[in-house]
């Protein structure tokens, strides 16, 4: 809360584009959404040979290539490269391997990634511009907020990802550098290899993102930066059903072990085990009812110390009128984080359709 408290809102003057960018975008089986993507980073007026937009096929079997190529028909910068074309063995993060095949056949020095289900603001690449122009930085985050339509499920997963955006740009604010998200995420293509990209970590599933962040933090440990403003936020529906919400968390979860920076570790791991510690603590109440009123006194005075800092962060986000529900939602939020932690851990889960160890 302190460090969100000090982050000031980003205020550029209109500064004459600068800077180039690739836009990158993996897609698996999103003909419901790429078209929406691609035209909300067209609305963004950037001059056309300051910008291009890659989408990487993630072998998808229904029309996304189709779209994709009938865009590519009107429009210069987009780009589509087929993954089906070029891998052929099974391997276990599909994902960092379209935006690595992205990256090579990329011509501007600065790589952004989002994702096929997302739409962009209007100012979007004109604020990257200007923030990395402004700023020496190598790598910069920047915020996403999931639409919600008012279902439970729908408020619980808002909130959810309000703390963790809150805590990303806090924690990249103060220097920790733990958290970033790969729908809103800018880094120089020379960084990247200087790197060497997702070597080590392109085992793992998930983590094209934070574990990236977090090789580069090693290399430039001071130029890591975080975009904070409402106009750069980039929206993305929440996970239309419970299954595909917890193996959504589990994949986030999987890359827990991988951080170098054992400091992130042991934070998640007291994450985890206060949760595991009030699960607990709830089933004894069943066989020792009078720890009801302790376990009760745990949820509220947890849920009184978060909300000051979640109302800070909803305030950015104007959602809210969301947090009548973060008391209520509290028992739900330690048994999705129990379950998804050790899941991620220990356990397989589905994502798009492949069972991922």
């Amino acid at each position: 809360m302190y460090w969100f408290g000090k982050l000031k809102v980003f205020k550029a003057a209109v500064l004459k584009p600068a800077t180039g960018f690739t836009v990158i975008i993996p897609a698996r089986n999103e003909e419901d959404n790429i078209e929406n993507c691609i035209r909300s980073i067209l609305n963004n007026n950037y001059p056309e040979n300051l910008f291009e937009i890659i989408v990487a096929d993630d072998f998808s079997t229904d029309r996304t290539p189709e779209i994709v190529h009938r865009l590519q028909a009107k429009y210069a910068n987009i780009h589509i490269i087929s993954l089906k074309k070029i891998i052929t063995e099974t391997i276990n993060s599909y994902k960092k391997r379209a935006i690595e095949l992205a990256i090579a056949q990329s011509k501007h020095e600065w790589i952004i990634t989002t994702d096929a289900d997302c739409i962009v603001p209007k100012g979007w690449l004109h604020l990257f511009n200007a923030y990395i122009q402004k700023n020496n930085r190598v790598f910069v985050a920047a915020p996403v907020m999931f639409t919600c339509n008012n279902s439970f499920l729908d408020i619980f997963q808002c909130l959810d990802f309000l703390s963790l955006q809150g805590i990303t740009a806090a924690s990249v604010y103060a220097g920790a550098h733990s958290m970033c998200n790969g729908a809103n995420l800018a880094y120089k293509k020379t960084v990247f290899y200087e790197v060497d990209g997702f070597k080590n970590a392109d085992h793992i599933a998930s983590g094209d993102d934070m574990l990236l962040m977090h090789k580069i933090k090693m290399k430039y440990p001071e130029n890591i930066g975080y975009l904070f403003s409402d106009e750069v936020i980039v929206t993305t529906p929440p996970m239309p059903d419970l299954k595909s919400f917890l193996n959504q968390r589990i994949r986030w979860a999987s890359k827990a072990t991988s951080y170098k920076d054992k400091r992130v570790f042991r934070v998640l791991l007291l994450v985890y085990f206060v949760n595991l510690f009030l699960g607990i603590l709830f089933i004894a109440c069943f066989f020792r009812p009078q720890l009801f009123l302790i376990w009760l006194s745990f949820i509220l005075a947890k849920a009184l110390l978060e909300m000051p800092f979640m109302y800070k962060v909803s305030r950015f986000y104007s959602l809210q009128r969301l947090l009548f529900l973060f008391v209520l939602m509290q028992p739900f939020h330690i048994l999705y984080t129990v379950i998804s932690g050790w899941l991620g851990t220990f356990g397989t889960y589905k994502w798009k359709g492949r069972k991922v160890r």
